[in-house]
């Protein structure tokens, strides 16, 4: 096996053509780590190819009159984009990796492949942990569980989502893996004057600022947030809120903040440079989240040496330790109020959360760190593609040690296909497809 491998990101979203949330940072800083070792050819949405930072960028502009018609019309003609560069006159790749349910058609075609798929979240999870009887969410969720059983490896971002993803889908343990989400931990900490930078927004250059980054939409928890403002403003009544970002919440809650006269102003999408700007000028950052797989603004905002108060689900209650590193509340406004009003006046201890936070992820979540990781699963999946090949030839002259060889590896097929045959009561949807 060459140590340098020849690998295939299929993702809806990256940081050079469309990005939408935080799939695309996820994706994008992951497969530019990989490309420093390895050839990295990434299939998603946009216009003319292109090679950035060593990432091979393969794109497909498609059309659908709903998610579920735009994301089959995606998948369909990108796997056709891939077998552009799939044997013939180029290497075969080595590992196809797919990231959330957006490409499940592909994953079908290539199934018979070294197949791995990131679930960064679920419809489940996006619809704010509950479930949904409408169009999208049947058929979103149904294409997670095909994905989920024909892929050999699934990779998840925290144990909250393993545990979700094998509750939700019946995935066998054998399949699962956890590789979190990095970040380069010095692009987001700005040598700036915060009180420039909250005049730029017309607040006075002392007032304390309350900070969301993040999709407008029921997962993330805005509405809980505005809702918790007014128990802020009755402990301390001159903080003011910037909620950076959009979503299909935005408007119904710019009007109520509008109605009940709420110190708070929408952003919408701003810049990078100005996002980090934004970010290094708040006080703390809030994440008001009904469901969060893992939170890469977390790890944005660490970088940056913000406090953070968060609800104590997902991710964010994994990374976070209590106290020391972040405020962790209950997923109602009065606890979001709560962490805030416990502190927001303790400027010391608003700089020791976030300077503890800043440690951590130099020491945990660096993308050299976890890239390191994904390479490694990566090998033991080839590696484990060998083995079943010693299996397959047929052995005219075999020494003691090759039989035992092939009976140890017989006996470990065996088991694992007894494991699989367990999960294996349902019958495939017929949600398929070409």
């Amino acid at each position: 096996m060459s140590d340098k491998l020849k690998i295939a990101f299929f993702c809806w979203e990256s940081l050079y053509s469309e990005k939408v949330g935080g799939l695309a940072p996820a994706t994008t800083q992951l497969a530019e780590e990989l490309a420093k070792d390895h050839e990295i050819h990434f299939f998603t949405r946009g216009a003319e190819d292109e090679i950035i930072n060593g990432v091979h960028y393969h794109y497909y502009q498609p059309y659908g009159e709903n998610i579920v018609e735009y994301c089959g019309d995606l998948s369909v003609n990108m796997f056709k984009r891939f077998k552009e560069f799939d044997g013939g006159k180029f290497k075969e790749f080595d590992i196809l990796h797919f990231h959330d349910w957006h490409f499940i058609e592909a994953l079908h075609l290539l199934k018979n492949r070294r197949t791995i798929l990131s679930f960064h979240s679920t419809e489940y999870g996006r619809n704010g942990s509950s479930f949904g009887g409408w169009y999208d969410f049947k058929e979103i969720s149904g294409k997670e569980w095909y994905g989920a059983y024909i892929a050999k490896k699934i990779i998840t971002v925290s144990e909250n989502t393993k545990k979700e993803v094998a509750w939700l889908y019946n995935v066998p343990e054998w399949k699962l893996s956890v590789i979190e989400n990095g970040v380069y931990p010095n692009e987001f900490k700005l040598n700036i004057d915060p009180g420039e930078i909250k005049q730029k927004y017309g607040i006075p250059p002392l007032v304390p600022v309350i900070l969301f980054i993040g999709r407008i939409v029921y997962q993330k928890g805005v509405d809980i947030l505005l809702d918790s403002i007014p128990h802020i403003l009755k402990h301390r009544s001159d903080v003011q809120f910037l909620i950076m970002g959009d979503g299909d919440m935005r408007y119904g809650l710019e009007e109520k903040a509008k109605q009940e006269k709420l110190p708070v102003k929408f952003l919408g999408k701003l810049p990078d440079q100005e996002c980090k700007e934004v970010l290094n000028a708040c006080d703390i950052m809030v994440m008001p989240s009904r469901n969060e797989p893992f939170g890469i603004v977390l790890l944005e905002a660490w970088s940056a040496k913000k406090c953070v108060v968060a609800t104590d689900i997902g991710g964010l209650s994994e990374n976070i330790e209590n106290f020391v590193d972040g405020i962790k509340v209950f997923v109602n406004p009065e606890s979001i109020a709560w962490g805030v009003n416990y502190i927001i006046d303790d400027a010391e201890q608003v700089k020791a959360l976030g300077l503890a936070g800043y440690k951590k992820v130099h020491e945990k979540y660096d993308w050299k760190l976890i890239k390191d990781k994904t390479v490694k699963l990566y090998k033991e999946m080839i590696k484990s593609d060998d083995r079943q090949d010693i299996l397959k030839k047929p052995q005219k002259h075999k020494t003691p040690s090759q039989k035992n060889m092939r009976g140890r590896l017989k006996k470990e097929v065996k088991q694992k296909t007894q494991q699989m045959k367990k999960h294996e009561k349902i019958k495939i949807p017929s949600i398929l497809f070409v």
